[in-house]
């Protein structure tokens, strides 16, 4: 992955940062973008601890100008973007007989339209330069769907739709596009349930643990790389067997 640029969006934290100092260890240059410049410049300083080199930009991915500036910058900051980690997204999470239009709104247009948008800013240059990795990172309820998180579930399926139609429509020009689908994860989230649901829910998943954003890195990492290159239109589950296909 050496002299590769990565832009990783939603990188201030939990997935995505794992996701840009993952991508900055096995070689590449990384653009870390979220809203908070405060916690990509944090992620920017450990990338360059470790010997790498990162470029902050602050983007809201529920702009489309916020994205087309950002992106320009980072193009004109590294000359080129050939790794592109669609992980910004929001929820705003409630039952659907009341959910307000503009939480379902707020969702499918940072989630979905900000990640097509995204896409759109680096597929002129990874065609010019007949190479390019797209991964969606889309997730379990996506597939399995979720009660109370019809826009957030929309969202993610979208994007499972999103990158099989791509895959198909720019592999000719040596781009592929994957999504990688988590599921349970370690957060913030997670940190402030109670044990019991904390154990009911680990009960679901057949490894009998939740999973860490470096397992979702690892697998970013790998569809991001060479090794990767006959891979497209796949969605790479990473949720510890809790949904099989």
């Amino acid at each position: 992955m050496t002299n590769r640029i990565a832009l990783v969006t939603g990188a201030s934290r939990g997935i995505g940062r794992a996701c840009a100092l993952t991508l900055a260890r096995a070689g590449a240059k990384v653009a870390v973008a979220a809203r908070a410049m405060e916690k990509l410049e944090q992620v920017a300083a450990e990338v360059k601890v470790g010997g790498g080199e990162a470029f902050p930009i602050a983007i809201e991915m529920e702009s489309h100008v916020s994205i087309k500036d950002g992106f320009a910058r980072v193009a004109k900051e590294f000359g080129r973007i050939d790794i592109l980690v669609n992980n910004a997204g929001v929820t705003r999470d409630g039952l659907a007989v009341r959910m307000k239009p503009e939480d379902w709104e707020l969702v499918l247009r940072t989630n979905l339209s900000g990640a097509f948008f995204a896409i759109q800013q680096v597929l002129s240059g990874m065609m010019r330069e007949r190479w390019g990795r797209i991964i969606n990172i889309s997730s379990v309820v996506g597939e399995a769907g979720n009660a109370g998180q019809a826009n957030y579930v929309a969202s993610k399926a979208g994007l499972i739709g999103l990158t099989k139609s791509l895959a198909q429509e720019i592999a000719s020009r040596n781009i592929t596009v994957n999504a990688v689908a988590p599921g349970f994860v370690e957060s913030d989230m997670t940190a402030v349930l109670n044990e019991d649901l904390k154990t009911r829910m680990k009960q679901a998943i057949p490894l009998g643990r939740f999973g860490t954003a470096d397992d979702i890195a690892a697998a970013v990492r790998f569809l991001a790389s060479e090794d990767a290159g006959y891979i497209t239109g796949h969605v790479l589950d990473v949720n510890g067997g809790m949904y099989m296909r």
